[in-house]
């Protein structure tokens, strides 16, 4: 299905692994997610004659149609999720490994990152223009999280942005503490040594000892800090997170606080080789309205070659293969599960759980932009970003650069609501 006059474009396709996808697309960008997960494995621009994928696509993906079975593929892959894991996705209710909870069984990173989605409808909006398609999911039976979900995925034309909405319902009669993220993963050819990450948060820490980086970090466990500039290390001295290095064999995590004034939450990856911009933006702290969810914190994870075991290399004890940087948001406490953030209730002054009321709906809206610069206003990252009613102004340390885009998230929010009249 398209529109000629906006080129916009929704379809339905089967991708690797002979995974169902919904693929969107525009003069400026093109976006597959698959039904698996909510898998987004491409999100692309059109470079030259051919395309340059920002998502990560990693090299031991199943491309096997067959579902994963644990005791086939459990010894390699360690769970579903590596099975079928690439680009981005959302994560809920959960936002770290999987643990038991309320009754059920935890996947890592929640239902909505291991479940398939229900692909229920796809269009083009008469009045914007804007290419959508809605799926659906609910909770397993059995527990005490009677939670489904809705989520929009949407192209709005002239703005090289995906757009998504994941609506959470809590259909019991008990208030809900949930984790809630979006697991953005860029991967070469767009990740390259010398990228410079920028983010809003103004005060960061690195992960606590006791989790999945205990062996396989450079920084110093729990440490905070107040720029990614000056991350301390482990055995002494300082490290520029900011700017990415090539396979170096750590993979480290931190967590920074969004301010609670900020209008606006974001985090970004610049390219200044290939003058390139990804960039994650959501309703900020300062900004939330009552049927929000707010996402506290900016996660970097950082991949750069610490794993020396499966999937991540070939064989147990083998080269880590895998180079990937997640520019992940989130309300969670690091990446240490539901149970863990429930117990831990705070994190640098912030709550680590959303909570969604009994009988109520809240929603995370969140767009992901992923553009051209011009110049050299970006080359050493982004200072801060300002909002106009159809602008993200990115302000570099000697210029900025302007990118056409609904930072109120005007467009999705009536295109839900057309949606939910159509129920």
């Amino acid at each position: 299905m398209a529109d000629n006059q906006n080129k916009t474009l929704v379809n339905r396709l089967v991708e690797l692994g002979e995974r169902e996808a919904t693929v969107l697309e525009h003069d400026a960008l093109r976006v597959i997610i698959d039904d698996q997960g909510g898998m987004i494995p491409e999100l692309s621009g059109i470079r030259g004659k051919s395309r340059i994928n920002a998502h990560w696509q990693p090299w031991f993906r199943s491309n096997s149609p067959r579902p994963y079975n644990d005791a086939e593929h459990g010894s390699f892959w360690k769970g579903n999720l590596l099975y079928h894991i690439a680009g981005s996705f959302p994560c809920a209710p959960n936002f770290g490994p999987g643990h038991f909870i309320e009754g059920l069984t935890m996947p890592p990173h929640g239902w909505t990152a291991n479940q398939k989605w229900q692909f229920i409808n796809n269009g083009i909006d008469e009045e914007t223009g804007t290419a959508w398609a809605l799926s659906s999911m609910r909770a397993p039976a059995g527990g005490r999280m009677p939670l489904s979900f809705r989520k929009i995925d949407a192209l709005i034309p002239g703005q090289p942005v995906h757009y998504s909405s994941l609506e959470i319902t809590n259909s019991g009669g008990v208030d809900l503490e949930i984790n809630c993220g979006w697991h953005n993963t860029l991967g070469a050819p767009f990740l390259q040594s010398d990228c410079r990450i920028s983010a809003a948060a103004k005060r960061w820490t690195s992960a606590p000892l006791g989790g999945e980086f205990d062996t396989t970090a450079r920084l110093n466990p729990g440490a905070e800090f107040s720029s990614l500039s000056s991350a301390p290390l482990h055995q002494g001295g300082k490290i520029d997170l900011s700017r990415v290095p090539g396979p170096i064999g750590y993979t480290d995590f931190v967590t920074g606080l969004i301010p609670s004034s900020a209008p606006l939450g974001w985090s970004a990856l610049l390219n200044p080789f290939l003058k390139l911009a990804y960039l994650c933006f959501f309703t900020g702290p300062g900004n939330g309205a009552e049927d929000d969810i707010i996402l506290r914190f900016n996660d970097l994870w950082m991949q750069y070659g610490g794993r020396p075991f499966t999937p991540w290399a070939p064989y147990e004890g083998g080269t880590d293969l895998t180079y990937c940087l997640g520019t992940e948001n989130a309300v969670a406490a690091y990446a240490n599960g539901l149970e863990y953030a429930r117990r831990t209730r705070q994190l640098m002054g912030a709550p680590v759980t959303a909570l969604i009321p009994a009988g109520r709906t809240r929603t995370l809206r969140y767009g992901v932009l992923f553009a051209p610069y011009d110049g050299n206003a970006l080359d050493d990252g982004i200072q801060s970003i300002e909002t106009e009613e159809s602008l993200l102004i990115c302000k570099g340390k000697h210029d900025s650069s302007r990118f056409t885009a609904d930072p109120a998230f005007g467009v999705l929010k009536k295109i839900q609501t057309k949606l939910a009249d159509s129920r």
